[in-house]
């Protein structure tokens, strides 16, 4: 199979210069790859010109929506990549992981930027700021998609999933993504991205792909453009050392290798929950994907006392575990992603093993197999505070070190040495130690798992990256942060900062905030569907007087009898009121009852109230009246949206009352 780029809207070959691609299980060649003769600086040109300003015509929620349809595509097709999938050494579970954990990014980013982002092109970011004593001159943060490419290199060890985790952000953003992946494997990212392609959902220029060589693509970079590594450090270090990167302070994302930690507490005795879930998790962390994982537990904390229980109990599950053919029925691990990574494997082990003896494993079980198979390598390190390889090398397949320790202290001490992590995960049932070890450790990883009796049945364990959660991590890990819903769209945007009048600052963001223009509506707006809805609409209600007799009727139905509602010495006392005064969801109330349009129509249902805030007492004999307008808007489904209006409660000095949001679900058309 002679995999091709996808490059200014093209399928094209390399011209020369093919690299083999051999399946990991027997050795044969599957594919040949090259990307010479491409011309990189026409794909970032094509991706910026075409591709951004195609992305820019939409939405986030249009571009969500989009997602949403590709994931759906995309998983109707995965047998395909699950059958290619094999020759990468994976299992089906190991692949599931990959595959359809890929898609399923795609469609939880989607459903984030749908719930979370405006269906609009511009992302507010923030409050608004008031600058000014009467409130005409005001600052808002805004985020705009940047007009640059996303330069996408990925690792080997998730041809899909590595690929689709940072598509997706950079797709919701508006910006074009060109996929780099790893030559390992990159027959199945070539094979998703023809899917992706042949789908027709995405718009011209949203994606392209080079299968080998990244050549001189780095050189032409601009402020505009975001790089997102995964890898080793070393080639981080290189790639954003380039002088064009510096030069430009291009925006440059690594999610590097890590040695991640993994601490039993000193309450998870043998016997408990915990333990075994500790065990369970080392065990699985090592085996699937044979270990190839930037998540994987290469340092496993355990009291010392509890040392020996822990080598003998993972030994035995351990060798549970069948390796072999990855197309098995009964194979539980595959092989590694080839025989050079397992032979880098092998090289790290040995620099490790020589200060850390092995406890569990045989690295020589499979020499001679033919395929590139490792069985799980656990090693013991004594005194692991005095010792330095075992906190900065990585083996980068199923290979963790056992260390003990004394006191929380004395784990937290470890976890940091690992200098800054993707991930650390901590079993205990004592609420004080999780705590003291979260305290302690957290700087130093991007995200942390307590795992105990209670979460067991529902957790997702130490080593599962999931979308609304930031993926990355600092120090070794390289600081980035891949995932997290809306904060891994954010490096794909920038952030602004914009003053002038609120009908300016309104007009820019595309949702009303007081002191912007207003359009007073003849028909009432709950009368009106979705799409006749307009930013700025407004209802003016007719006043309502409040009386004593109002207040006491309300506090008896409701059983709020506050002194301030009900004794006016003590409210006087106070010293916010004058006087005895209305409840505020007596007011809330009225208010609806005021703006309310009773009769059926496009309205559905009220879901939600945000922001409320109570500013100026009301007491009998007040009147209240309601400014009712069109804040923003967001689709929902194919048939209704959700409508976020701005409730504004004045007496007769046309003092604010009260301010709030309301929530209503406001259907596209009107049956009644």
């Amino acid at each position: 199979m002679l995999l091709e780029n996808y490059a200014e809207g093209h399928w094209l070959a390399g011209f020369s210069g093919y690299r083999d691609l051999r399946d990991s299980v027997t050795g044969k060649v599957v594919a040949k790859t090259s990307s010479e003769g491409l011309n990189f600086e026409a794909m970032l040109d094509y991706a910026r010109t075409v591709g951004g300003a195609n992305l820019r015509k939409y939405g986030f929620h249009d571009r969500a929506y989009m997602l949403k349809a590709l994931a759906g595509y995309l998983m109707e097709r995965k047998e395909d990549l699950y059958e290619l999938s094999y020759s990468t050494g994976a299992t089906r579970s190991d692949s599931w992981i990959d595959i359809e954990g890929g898609f399923m990014t795609l469609f939880a980013v989607s459903g984030k930027a749908r719930r979370e982002m405006p269906d609009g092109n511009v992302y507010v970011d923030g409050e608004l700021e008031t600058l000014s004593r009467s409130g005409t001159f005001m600052g808002q943060h805004i985020a705009l998609p940047l007009q640059g490419a996303a330069i996408h290199i990925n690792a080997y060890n998730f041809p899909v999933w590595g690929a689709l985790e940072k598509f997706g952000p950079a797709f919701i953003a508006g910006v074009p993504t060109i996929i780099k992946p790893a030559s390992d494997g990159s027959y199945l990212t070539e094979a998703m991205v023809r899917m992706m392609v042949q789908s027709g959902i995405l718009p011209e220029g949203a994606v392209q792909l080079i299968c080998g060589s990244t050549g001189d693509l780095l050189d032409h970079v601009t402020c505009q453009d975001v790089i997102s590594f995964t890898g080793s450090a070393s080639t981080a270090r290189m790639l954003r050392s380039k002088p064009n990167i510096i030069e430009n302070s291009t925006r440059f994302i690594a999610e590097q290798d890590s040695l991640n930690g993994c601490v039993l507490g000193m309450d998870a005795a043998p016997g408990t929950p915990e333990f075994d879930l500790f065990i369970k998790e080392i065990a699985s962390e090592i085996s699937v994907k044979a270990g190839q994982k930037c998540t994987a537990i290469r340092r496993a904390m355990v009291p010392n006392e509890f040392m020996d229980a822990a080598i003998s109990a993972l030994g035995d599950r351990l060798a549970k575990i069948d390796i072999g053919n990855p197309r098995g029925k009964t194979t539980r691990m595959g092989a590694l992603a080839g025989m050079g990574q397992r032979a880098d494997v092998l090289e790290k082990l040995g620099i490790l093993s020589a200060e850390n003896p092995i406890v569990i494993g045989n690295a020589d079980r499979f020499a001679d197999s033919g395929g590139a198979y490792l069985e799980p390598i656990v090693m013991c390190c004594d005194n692991p505070l005095e010792k330095t390889d075992v906190h900065s090398v990585e083996a980068f397949g199923p290979v963790s070190t056992l260390m003990g320790y004394g006191d929380t202290d004395e784990a937290i001490a470890l976890l940091q040495k690992g200098g800054g992590s993707l991930v650390a995960s901590v079993f205990s049932y004592d609420a004080g130690f999780t705590r003291d070890i979260v305290m302690g450790a957290s700087a130093f990883h991007g995200r942390m798992l307590i795992g105990d009796r209670d979460s067991a049945g529902e957790s997702t364990g130490h080593g599962s990256p999931l979308p609304n959660l930031v993926h990355g991590g600092p120090g070794r890990a390289g600081g980035g942060e891949e995932m997290g819903g809306v904060r891994g769209v954010m490096h794909y945007m920038q952030r602004t900062a914009i003053q002038g009048s609120p009908a300016v600052i309104a007009n820019i963001t595309g949702e009303w905030i007081p002191g912007a223009k207003t359009r007073k509506v003849k028909t009432h707006p709950f009368r009106r569907i979705y799409k006749d809805l307009k930013i700025g609409d407004q209802l003016q209600t007719k006043s309502r007087k409040v009386t004593l007799n109002d207040i006491e009727l309300f506090a008896n139905s409701t059983g709020d009898t506050f002194y301030a509602h009900m004794n006016s010495e003590a409210a006087k006392a106070n010293p916010f009121f004058e006087d005895r005064v209305a409840h505020g969801y007596l007011l809330l109330s009225w208010a609806a009852g005021l703006f309310v349009s009773p009769d059926p129509g496009p309205v559905l249902a009220n879901t939600g109230l945000n922001n409320l805030a109570f500013m100026t007492p009301v007491y009998d004999g007040d009147e209240i009246k309601v400014a009712l307008t069109v804040r923003r808007k967001k689709r929902r489904t194919e048939d209704y949206g959700e409508v976020g209006w701005d409730v504004e409660i004045t007496n007769q000095k046309d003092e604010i009352c009260a301010r709030y949001e309301l929530l209503t679900m406001v259907s596209f058309e009107d049956e009644h």
